[in-house]
């Protein structure tokens, strides 16, 4: 069991920068990846970067590549999305989701694990 908590939203500018958190807790030893998926009210939740249980590795899907970044600090037990030159089809609901296996493919759906979202509004 693992849970999750986003927060860092709020409202940004178009071009504008913003930082999200995750930070997890949980009783197991298993080693788990963490993926950000961004959602538009009455859209699915897409998926758009993850970053593997070492922190080693990350996986962005090309429409936020250059322009984020997923990073994990592993004693806060927090992953980090650092977004920049945010566009208007940013704003939405990001979630966070864990699971041991890293997702890299754009199609993923997200595993069992979620967080509550924190909403990021752009603004013109």
């Amino acid at each position: 069991q693992v849970q999750l908590v986003e927060s860092g939203g709020g409202l940004v500018q178009t071009g504008g920068s913003l930082r999200l958190s995750c930070t997890a807790s949980t009783r197991t030893s298993t080693p788990y990846a963490v993926a950000w998926f961004r959602q538009v009210t009455g859209k699915d939740r897409e998926f758009f970067a993850s970053i593997d249980s070492t922190g080693r590795s990350t996986y962005y899907v090309d429409s936020v590549k250059g322009r984020f970044t997923i990073s994990k600090d592993h004693a806060k037990n927090t992953v980090y999305l650092q977004m920049t030159t945010l566009k208007p089809e940013g704003t939405g609901v990001y979630y966070c989701n864990a699971e041991p296996q890293y997702p890299i493919t754009s199609d993923y759906r997200g595993g069992p694990y979620w967080g509550q979202g924190t909403r990021v509004t752009g603004s013109s």
